[in-house]
């Protein structure tokens, strides 16, 4: 097995094995399974609004979305970053200069959006800036992560925000490409609550919103016609990890964009029923820590625009 330091060794983009799939490109001189080369591409770097209460804040997540995606799901939101690369290419000084900035701007946090394919690089930039920033890293990603990554993210990552898509494998190889999804990301989920220990949270003056310092938040995206795959997933996070050590946060914001389109079960947005049988399973389970969306949510103005905002040379 690898060590956890193998990983991020600037060598491993020549047989890339950064995801869970292996893919062994040489992305030096090519693209990865997950359409990326060697090279840090990102579609904006912002204050961002949209994310839970305790990591948007009054002020914002300082939130970098990075292109590309080691997942397929056809029903990306961000697909035009995630799986037509559109984004533009910053050295890891650049990067480093980013994360100042957002924290000049006021950010809450530093959070890095599906940034796995190019953690070297990403590393190589935090290293450079670490003395100077005061704030929490944010992971947001898909779940589907190897426990090597994990473990060597110790000491950089303070708040995880992972996605847990899928309990069903049939689904998770049907809309993301990847059979083996739960099982990587359900040990994943269980490394990240492990590592980081109970939510830890602060107010600031004036505010009534508790800021997550430290913890892990995890995503579940309820979709159209499979609430009771969701409802088995939730089974699952009752059961197996620890109570009171992470939230969750069950969205409604489920909306037919990109490829979703070809799925007839998928082509459209979830109930109002749909939607409150998997809150309901939630209380039930006595998973009440967390999040809900309101149905209003489910809308394509809910995306940030994928504009290059915040990468422009100063």
């Amino acid at each position: 097995m690898d060590s956890p330091t193998d990983i991020f060794r600037a060598s491993s983009m020549e047989a890339c094995q950064l995801c869970p799939r292996k893919c062994l490109a040489d992305r030096t001189k090519g693209l990865g399974f997950c359409g990326c080369t060697d090279q840090i591409r990102a579609a904006r770097a912002a204050l961002h609004h949209w994310e839970e209460p305790c990591i948007s804040g009054q002020r914002g997540s300082g939130t970098v979305f990075f292109s590309g995606c080691t997942l397929r799901c056809c029903f990306c939101q961000n697909h035009t970053i995630s799986q037509e690369n559109f984004g533009k290419e910053l050295t890891p000084g650049q990067l480093a200069d980013i994360f100042l900035r957002l924290q000049e701007e006021g950010a809450h946090n530093i959070s890095l959006v599906t940034a796995t394919q190019y953690l070297p690089r990403i590393l190589t930039a935090l290293d450079k800036v670490r003395h100077r920033l005061s704030l929490p890293i944010v992971y947001n990603c898909g779940g589907y992560e190897r426990p090597e990554l994990i473990r060597a993210l110790k000491g950089y990552v303070d708040i995880w925000l992972p996605d847990l898509k899928y309990h069903d494998p049939a689904l998770s190889k049907r809309y993301s490409g990847a059979s083996d999804y739960f099982d990587v990301a359900s040990r994943a989920v269980s490394l990240m609550v492990a590592q980081t220990g109970a939510p830890v949270f602060h107010k600031e003056p004036g505010s009534t919103i508790p800021i997550m310092d430290r913890g892990v938040i995890i995503r579940h995206l309820v979709l159209p016609g499979h609430k009771e795959d969701s409802i088995r997933l939730l089974r699952w996070m009752a059961v197996t990890l620890p109570k009171d050590q992470y939230l969750i946060s069950l969205l409604s914001q489920y909306t037919p964009f990109y490829k979703s389109r070809l799925y007839p079960e998928l082509n459209r947005r979830i109930t109002s029923y749909e939607y409150q049988k998997v809150v309901d399973a939630a209380v039930e389970l006595g998973l009440e820590q967390g999040f809900m969306q309101k149905k209003s949510s489910a809308a394509e103005e809910y995306t940030p625009p994928f504009d290059l905002s915040g990468l422009s040379a100063e």
